[in-house]
This record gives structure tokens, sequence and C-alpha cells, in this order.
């Protein structure tokens, strides 16, 4: 049953449509730190288009946020004008790139869960929510598809490629449960029809997982110890590099218009 008031109702929307703003636009932002890396040219566009979709989401997702707020916040101000301790994206995504695999396998993690909350968002009672959902769906089904190429294709390759694979991902498993936790805000948006069911998700992302996995002969277990506090604010000490880099021109020119 809903018991859910207006006032709840619009905090556990706010905290979702930031939550989904600051997870894309960290990582379409360390995504489009590779433009002119990729190892060979199509592969270096592909990236750049993500980080592209990415951050076209964020600002849908941000600029929701703002307008349920009511404070009269735009999306760069919610972007350029927030500390690291205000961010509430995961871990994962503010992560340094790495090697080529190493990038790989964390898209690929991230797309397999981001897909399935776009799909059950797509459906929420909060029309703007559903309507964003929508919208980036046939975008990260693309993502998906294209990470779950380059995993089989570097698991199941050389023995080398198949070595730097399982390394990424042994590294990366310990920030993948923070993807699906449940908070008093996820609760209530979910038992309101807004929001998502985390566990419907975990079971969905880790189902892709061992398909394509398996496919790739590759392991991936989910360790007893996961890194967690993201959406609370506390962030890796990458975050604070990755705040100084994007909002630098903002701050050196407050209120400019271009």
């Amino acid at each position: 049953m809903n018991n859910m008031n207006k006032e709840d109702t619009q905090k556990a929307s706010i905290d979702l449509a930031l939550w989904m703003g600051d997870n894309a636009l960290i990582l379409g932002h360390r995504l489009a730190e590779l433009c002119g890396h990729g190892p060979i040219l199509e592969q270096d566009i592909a990236l750049t288009n993500i980080a592209l979709d990415l951050v076209g989401q964020a600002r849908m997702w941000l600029t929701l946020a703002g307008d349920l707020e009511g404070k009269g916040r735009t999306e760069d101000d919610l972007a350029y004008l927030r500390s690291d301790k205000e961010f509430t994206n995961i871990k994962l995504v503010e992560l340094p790139n790495q090697d080529w695999g190493y990038v790989i396998a964390r898209q690929f993690i991230f797309d397999a869960h981001h897909l399935v909350i776009l799909e059950q968002l797509s459906t929420s009672s909060e029309k703007a929510i559903a309507d964003i959902a929508q919208k980036a769906i046939k975008e990260v089904q693309y993502h998906l598809r294209f990470s779950s190429e380059w995993i089989i294709r570097l698991g199941d390759g050389t023995e080398f490629s198949r070595k730097r694979m399982q390394s990424a991902f042994d590294k990366l498993a310990p920030y993948i449960k923070a993807l699906t936790l449940d908070d008093p805000l996820t609760i209530l948006a979910k038992e309101a029809g807004i929001g998502i069911d985390n566990k419907a998700v975990e079971e969905t992302a880790w189902k892709t997982f061992d398909a394509i996995l398996s496919e790739a002969t590759l392991e991936l277990e989910s360790p007893e110890y996961f890194h967690k506090g993201g959406k609370q604010g506390l962030h890796t000490e990458h975050m604070g590099f990755i705040i100084a880099e994007m909002q630098s021109v903002v701050r050196a020119m407050p209120n400019n218009k271009w």
C-alpha cells in the first residue's frame, strides 16, 4: 500500500533523479577523457558517442531534479556548483581509466544494471521519470551490446587478453553491489511505484553477467565486502579531481554567459 504523502513522493523522485543524473554525468566524464586514446579509431569514436549519450541523459535527469526541487537550480547549477560530497553517484563510475579491458569491464557492469533500471523506470508512476527512461533505453541497449561484444572478444581471445579481463573484473567486483543497495528513499519510491525494485535489478543483471562471462570464459563473484557510501557523498579520492577539472571554468568565471 502506498502511504507516501506528497512531500515524501517529491523527495524520493528528487533522490532518484539526482542518482541517475550523477551516475551518468561522472561516467560520461570518465569516458570523455579517453577521446583520442582508444585502441583503434572506431572504438575511440564509439566510446566518445557513449559519453555523449550519458551526458545527454544526465542533463535530462538533473533538469528534472532541479524542477522537482523548486529552488531554481538548473542542470548546470547541479553539475557545476555542488561539492564532491553533494554528488550521489556510485564509486564504480568515478574510478580512473586504466587499460582497455578495465574500461570495458567497468562499462559492462554499469550497462547491465543501467538497462534494467531504465526498463523498470519506463513504467514509473512519475510521468517525467518514465519519459526520460523511455528516451534513454535504446541508447543503453547499444551500450550494453557494445560492451558485451568486447567482453567476449577479449575474454575468449588470447591468453594475455583473457588475463587482463579477469584481472579487471577481480578489481571491480567490490564496487558492483552499490548499484542495487536499498535505503529509506529507494524503498519508499518502490512502494509508490516511482522507483526500482533493486532485488529484481540485481537478479537480472547477474543473469546477463552469467550469460556473457560464460561465453567469454571469465568468472565474476560478488564478494562479501563491498564499497558503498557514494550515494551518501562518501567518495573515493578520485572524485575530487573529477570535480576540480569538470568545474574549473565555471569556478574561475562564475555567472559568465556564453
